[in-house]
């Protein structure tokens, strides 16, 4: 049989169970009502049982709520994974994006992402997927925007023309 962890003197398994009904994130709250069982005097296995989790996992969030108290027991999103292009790298993308291609040196009229690609597989010799493409783009603000098509041959004295129009009366107020 497994003995109860050691917990903090300044609280109980009341005052854990009241944190959890005013708790919005309900992370914290199975950790705390885990908590509150281990209080209450269950085995660590009962009680990590309750807040499903295992024996290990709940005496680390003991150890973390002996060290900083119930606001230790909110989820704490992780870094990620590092970019591969600097911050500085980010930055002249993000002018290369923002000025366009050149035709005559990118052979490009406009960016797609298999051409972004390129440009920084050729600049900061870093491979990047087309779709990690677009979260670096997103990263740095860029949406996608895309033109309405123009016939070359559309006259726009014949689209005016065109155009309903309403006579006064019948128009909302």
């Amino acid at each position: 049989m497994s003995v109860c962890i050691a917990l903090r003197d300044d609280y109980d398994g009341g005052e854990l169970r009241r944190l959890a009904k005013c708790c919005r994130d309900p992370r914290q709250v199975r950790r705390l009502l885990t908590l509150a069982a281990a209080y209450d005097g269950m085995s660590r296995a009962a009680a990590a049982k309750v807040g499903g989790m295992d024996r290990q996992t709940l005496r680390d969030w003991a150890h973390r709520f002996n060290e900083e108290g119930p606001e230790g027991l909110k989820h704490r999103s992780g870094a990620g994974r590092r970019r591969l292009l600097s911050h500085e790298q980010m930055d002249e993308l993000s002018v290369i994006v923002e000025t366009g291609p050149d035709p005559e040196v990118d052979g490009v009229v406009r960016w797609r992402r298999i051409d972004l690609k390129r440009v920084i597989e050729e600049r900061f010799g870093v491979t990047y997927s087309e779709r990690a493409i677009s979260g670096l783009l997103a990263a740095l603000s860029f949406s996608h925007i895309s033109g309405r098509p123009r016939h070359p041959g559309q006259d726009s004295q014949v689209i005016a023309a065109f155009k309903k129009t309403f006579p006064a009366r019948l128009r909302p107020t």
